[in-house]
C-alpha cells in the first residue's frame, strides 16, 4: 500500500559528489503524522545523521545516526512511557528496478549487507529512510521500566514436581485443578474413559 511519506527529505544525485554528511530532524506536524503510522502516542524528538558514499551501480552508500525521544505504551500495565532510542544503521541506496521481484525471495537477499533501499534515480529520501529505521527500532512489546511479569514462570518444573508447584487457589477459594496433572496421567497411560 502507497503513502506519502510524513517525513520525507530528499537530496538530488547531484549533491552527492564524493560523499556528502546530512543532518535531518522532523517537525512537530511530521513527528504527530508519524507517531500516528507507527501507532505510538507520541514522538517528542527525532534527529538522523547521515554520511552518503556513492557506489556503484548508481547505488549509495548510507551510515545513520537515529536518535528520538518518544512515548510508548507498556504491554502489561497499558501505561504510556518515556523513552528513548539511539542506534546506528547501515543501508544502501539501489535504483528501484534493481529490487528484488519477490522481497520474500531468500536467494535474492544479502543476509550479511546493508538493508537496500530504493531510489528513483533523482534523489534519495533520506528523512523516509529513517523513518523506516525509527519503525525497525520500536520493541513489538514495550514494556515500561521496572515493570515485570511477576507471575511469569521461569523454570519448567522437574518431572513428578508439576502438581507441587502450579496448583493453587481460585477466585472463589476453591483449590484450583493443576493443569499438568491431566498431561502427567497421559503420559503415563492413564485415561479416563
Amino acid at each position: 500500500m502507497f503513502h506519502s511519506p510524513e517525513f520525507s527529505r530528499r537530496i538530488l544525485f547531484n549533491r552527492l559528489g564524493s560523499g556528502l554528511d546530512e543532518t535531518i530532524e522532523a517537525t512537530p506536524a511530521e513527528r504527530a503524522a508519524l507517531a500516528a503510522r507507527l501507532g505510538i502516542p507520541e514522538i517528542e524528538t527525532l534527529t538522523c545523521r547521515f554520511r552518503l558514499t556513492p557506489s556503484t551501480n548508481r547505488s549509495v552508500l548510507a551510515e545513520g545516526y537515529l536518535a528520538a525521544k518518544l512515548t510508548q505504551v507498556c504491554v502489561i500495565t497499558s501505561e504510556p512511557f518515556k523513552d528513548v532510542l539511539a542506534e546506528t544503521f547501515f543501508l544502501k541506496f539501489i535504483p528501484a528496478e534493481e529490487m528484488p521481484e519477490d522481497e520474500f525471495d531468500i536467494d535474492s537477499i544479502d543476509l550479511d549487507g546493508p538493508d537496500e533501499v530504493p531510489h528513483d534515480g533523482k534523489a534519495l529520501d533520506i528523512g523516509e529512510a529513517a523513518a523506516e529505521q525509527l519503525a525497525l527500532m520500536l520493541d513489538p512489546y514495550p514494556r515500561k521500566p521496572g515493570v515485570g511479569l511477576e507471575n511469569a514462570v521461569d523454570v519448567a518444573p522437574a518431572e513428578g514436581e508439576e502438581g507441587a508447584e502450579l496448583s493453587g487457589e481460585g477466585p472463589d477459594g476453591s483449590r484450583r485443578p493443576n493443569p499438568f496433572s491431566a498431561l502427567s496421567a497421559l503420559k503415563n497411560g492413564d485415561r479416563k474413559e
